[in-house]
C-alpha cells in the first residue's frame, strides 16, 4: 500500500498553507528534495534536518521525511561541508525531504501552539502573535486556574526539562499565549493583552526586567521541545488519512 510522493504534497496542502506565508518565511516550504523512487509507503516525521534524523529514518525505512526545519532558508548555499553530507546522504538513500515552517507553527488544529492550547484544554482560543503581519501563535483560557507547576507537568513534564522559568506573576494562571520556538521578543504581546503566562521556547537576558516589571510568568521550554508537536499532531493524521504508516524520529537538542 502506497500514495505518489506528489499525492503527499497534495494532502500537506490541503492541510497547510504552504505558500500564503511565503513573503515572511524564509523557509522553502514544501518538497525540498526529491527522490528517484516516486511511491511512498512510509514516512518519517521529525523536528530538524540533520544527519542523524536522516540515518534514523533510514533505518525506520521511511521513504520520506517531513521535518519542521528543513535544510533551505531563502539563500544560495554551496554543495560543501555539512551542507553537502547531508544532501548526498538524502540523495545516496533515495531519502525525499520535506519542510513546513510558519505554516505548521500557525496552523489552528495541527499547528505547534494548537497542540499545547490542546493538551493544556483552552478553551475560546484565538490567535495571538503577529509576526510580520501573520498571527503564529494561539491565545486562551485554561479551565480553571492552575499554578505553573500543574502547567508545566501537563506540556514538559518535569521543570528540569525548561530551559528557564520567570515566576513573575500571580501564583495561579488563568489566560495564556503560546509561541513555539524562537518567539522569545513577543512576550511584549502578551503582556499587552494582560495575559497571565507567556510559553515559548527560545529564553535571552534582554527580556527579563520587562517580564519582571510586566508581572507576567514566561516558561522558555526550549526551541525544540515546543516544535514537536505539530510534527507529531502531522503524523496522526497522516495514518488516520491514508492508512500508511508514520513514525516520529525524536533528536532533541535540549535547546
Amino acid at each position: 500500500m502506497s500514495i505518489q510522493l506528489k499525492d503527499f504534497d497534495a494532502w500537506v496542502r490541503s492541510i497547510l498553507p504552504l505558500d500564503s506565508m511565503a513573503s515572511v518565511d524564509s523557509s522553502k516550504n514544501g518538497l525540498q528534495v526529491d527522490r528517484r523512487n516516486q511511491s511512498i509507503s512510509k514516512i518519517a516525521f521529525g523536528v530538524d534536518a540533520c544527519l542523524e534524523t536522516f540515518a534514523r529514518a533510514v533505518q525506520a525505512k521511511a521513504d520520506l521525511l517531513f521535518v519542521h526545519h528543513g535544510l533551505f532558508w531563502g539563500r544560495e548555499q554551496v554543495l560543501t561541508g555539512n551542507h553537502y553530507q547531508r544532501l548526498a546522504y538524502l540523495l545516496q538513500n533515495d531519502l525525499g525531504l520535506y519542510a513546513a515552517h510558519l505554516p505548521l507553527d500557525a496552523h489552528m488544529e495541527v499547528g505547534n501552539n494548537a497542540v499545547m492550547g490542546q493538551v493544556l484544554g483552552l478553551s475560546s482560543v484565538e490567535p495571538f502573535g503577529r509576526y510580520k503581519g501573520f498571527s503564529i501563535g494561539i491565545k486562551g483560557v485554561l479551565p480553571r486556574p492552575q499554578t505553573i507547576d500543574e502547567v508545566i507537568q501537563a506540556l514538559f513534564g518535569e521543570k528540569r526539562n525548561l530551559l528557564a522559568h520567570l515566576p513573575f506573576g500571580k501564583p495561579l494562571v488563568r489566560t495564556v499565549g503560546i509561541i513555539s520556538g524562537g518567539g522569545t521578543y513577543e512576550v511584549d504581546q502578551a503582556m499587552d493583552e494582560g495575559l497571565d503566562l507567556y510559553i515559548t521556547g527560545d529564553a535571552n537576558h534582554t527580556v527579563y526586567h520587562r517580564c519582571l516589571e510586566g508581572k507576567i510568568h514566561v516558561l522558555f521550554a526550549g526551541h525544540y521541545l515546543t516544535e514537536t508537536w505539530g510534527p507529531r499532531a502531522m503524523m496522526d493524521r497522516f495514518i488516520r488519512d491514508t492508512g500508511l504508516e508514520g513514525v516520529f524520529i525524536d533528536v532533541p537538542t535540549g535547546l
